[in-house]
């Protein structure tokens, strides 16, 4: 993030002459825009002083496309999330295996590890290992909507122009499990899965007289929640616990089917050029003290052991509100996309759209 070029550098460079001068590495993070706070790439530039930390934010979609344009060049760690892995691997070959020696699996909980090797598993070779994690849930005024518990819930007429939602894959996959189905287990069969994305279009167009406005950032559903336009909504949970620090009667509800959960990653691009800096960045933010900053900064929890209880006061407060054991046990981890499965849910998000203005 900055250019350390220092006095004794330059004597150095003077002195040596024709033999060159050492050059800080560039250490090139293809990141979400949480994951890389200012305080944590500062200290870690003072941990490793010849080591630059370049960071470039993006999404899913965004860091698939880059890296797929380049044949996996350009970057030397991204972080995709655990379910946009497989496929795009195995269709563009952007990624490299991971030697796993280099990194402290040990810190990391045993369920999500294997959960991501499992997802991210080809001809042998592990191509991701976890970072962090989080669910896409509901999220009630428990003053105002008590029984606000499913994601059908929504769409309760006592709740009408009064709701809210994000009209994208996340609300199509819970009122998927919401009527009944297991989107995921669909994706072996695209035609079952076809039948399930028109039955659930069919079923947010009729429930558009419930929502009083589609949300498309965190900042639009905070501001409908914070001033009482909504008293529900489908959620990120790091948006429901930012909102419980100004407003503790509104918290994050696990769907009684599940809330969908996330890993995001951390995966080598196959033409990066510091490997070994990569190695060290996925291990400095695992230490405990690390984990409390970045989460501080993504509201995500760690994929680290005792990750809950090093989260700061504030989120480890909402997240004890939200979740039980029993809610933790049923999570609906997001499963590996199929090639065209992105292509059919864009096709049914684009029909309800149309048929709602949202």
């Amino acid at each position: 993030m900055r250019i350390k070029t220092t006095v004794a550098g330059l004597l150095a460079a003077t002195m040596l002459g024709g033999m060159g001068s050492a050059q800080a590495e560039t250490l090139r993070l293809l990141t979400w825009g949480s994951y890389a706070p200012e305080a944590l790439i500062e200290k870690f530039e003072e941990e490793y002083p010849d080591i630059d930390v370049e960071v470039t934010f993006s999404n899913n979609e965004e860091m698939i496309a880059k890296l797929r344009a380049t044949g996996g060049a350009g970057y030397d760690l991204a972080q995709p999330s655990h379910d946009r892995i497989y496929a795009a691997q195995f269709e563009y070959d952007i990624y490299k295996p991971l030697d796993l020696s280099k990194i402290n699996t040990d810190a990391m909980q045993a369920k999500l590890l294997e959960g991501v090797k499992e997802n991210t598993t080809i001809d042998g070779e592990v191509y991701a290992v976890p970072h962090q994690w989080g669910t896409s849930g509901l999220m009630a005024d428990k003053t105002k909507a008590p029984d606000l518990k499913s994601w059908g819930d929504l769409c309760d007429p006592q709740y009408k122009g009064r709701t809210s939602m994000r009209l994208k894959r996340t609300i199509i996959l819970g009122m998927a499990y919401e009527m009944g189905e297991d989107p995921f287990a669909a994706y072996s069969d695209l035609e079952k899965y076809q039948g399930i994305l028109d039955k659930v279009s069919e079923k947010l167009i009729e429930c558009k007289a419930n929502i009083k406005a589609y949300w498309n950032s965190g900042d639009d559903l905070t501001a409908m929640m914070l001033s009482g336009e909504i008293v529900g909504s489908e959620t990120w949970d790091s948006t429901a616990y930012k909102i419980y620090d100004q407003n503790p009667d509104i918290t994050f509800v696990p769907p009684s089917t599940g809330a969908l959960a996330w890993i995001d990653t951390f995966a080598i691009p196959r033409k990066g050029k510091a490997d070994d800096a990569a190695y060290k960045w996925i291990n400095f933010v695992l230490r405990p003290e690390n984990v409390t900053i970045m989460s501080a900064s993504t509201g995500a929890i760690a994929s680290v052991k005792g990750a809950k209880d090093l989260l700061p006061e504030d989120k480890k407060a909402a997240v004890n509100a939200a979740f039980t054991d029993a809610d933790i046990d049923n999570l609906k981890f997001f499963a590996n996309i199929p090639p065209g499965v992105e292509d059919m849910e864009g096709r049914a998000l684009e029909k309800i759209k149309a048929a709602t203005g949202g």
